[in-house]
């Protein structure tokens, strides 16, 4: 049976997401002056870190290759500055989900949500998760879209800081942690050819790598047994730092916000816009079940 964690984030990461993907948040940051999808992605998503130099992003986000953040980074805050690229993502990302949402977006059920979510991701541990950290130190909105969706990214966020910090233990680099996904999941290395730039030599050097410690077949079509135990076990760790964030519900509460969110989530899947297969995991087609 899945942990809340899970369940939660199965739903709250599509709402998150559309400020990746969606038309909206795209064309506001292309507005304010970035140049192309991916220095308007690093400059959104690493502006409440402020003008770091790209090394700092590159750790903190772990899995994408120097030479992709540095193409972007510093040289996004020429254009405009870091304010400037968090608001227009999320105004982008709420004015997509109105349109996605409809007569929801208005609706007692979603500010209830958007309530108990918010109240989850205002008062998880910050400790040891930087990128949550700065995003939490931003204002927070008192209209209710707006708050799911700060609630959504705050809690995708300091998912992922755990993630990272459970593959840090497992000893699984940023690059390989893509590899041992798809190898786990079956997931297409043409997903990571696009989305992280990582291409056919590369690929099979980190498939190289992970054999040679046992986690990966001979051929290099699966993970081995330890590898696979090893997945299992940073995912249950990866969930299990994810559910502090929910320390603060009652468990009527968490089931509460988990049937508030299907439908909700489930019209911003039937938008679309939303890859089907994420780069960390995530089956859409899993995430309203």
């Amino acid at each position: 049976m899945e942990s809340n964690a899970r369940r939660l984030w199965k739903l709250l990461e599509p709402i998150h997401a559309v400020g990746y993907f969606s038309p909206e948040p795209i064309a506001l940051l292309k507005e304010a002056g970035y140049r192309g999808y991916w220095m308007g992605y690093f400059a959104a998503r690493s502006a409440p870190l402020g003008t770091v130099p790209a090394e700092v992003i590159h750790a903190v986000f772990y899995n994408f290759a120097f030479s992709h953040v540095s193409r972007a980074l510093p040289d996004a805050w020429t254009f405009a500055p870091p304010e400037t690229a968090h608001e227009a993502r999320r105004t982008g990302a709420v004015a997509a989900l109105r349109r996605h949402l409809g007569p929801l977006a208005d609706s007692d059920d979603l500010t209830r949500a958007a309530s108990l979510a918010s109240r989850a991701a205002l008062s998880a541990p910050a400790e040891g998760r930087a990128l949550y950290a700065a995003l939490r130190s931003l204002p927070v909105s008192e209209d209710p879209l707006t708050l799911l969706w700060d609630a959504a990214t705050l809690l995708r966020e300091h998912r992922g800081d755990g993630h990272v910090a459970t593959l840090l233990a497992a000893g699984i680099g940023g690059r390989e942690s893509h590899v041992f996904h798809a190898l786990a999941n079956g997931t297409s290395p043409a997903v990571y050819a696009t989305s992280r730039n990582i291409h056919e030599t590369e690929w099979d050097s980190l498939v190289a790598g992970l054999r040679s410690r046992g986690l990966v077949t001979d051929d290099g079509a699966s993970l081995t047994e330890a590898g696979l135990e090893t997945k299992a076990r940073i995912e249950s760790q990866t969930d299990a730092l994810a559910a502090t964030a929910y320390a603060a519900l009652e468990p009527a509460e968490v089931d509460e916000l988990i049937t508030l969110l299907r439908p909700l989530t489930k019209a911003v899947v039937a938008s679309g816009e939303i890859p089907n297969q994420s780069p960390m995991g995530l089956d859409l087609d899993d995430a309203t079940r």
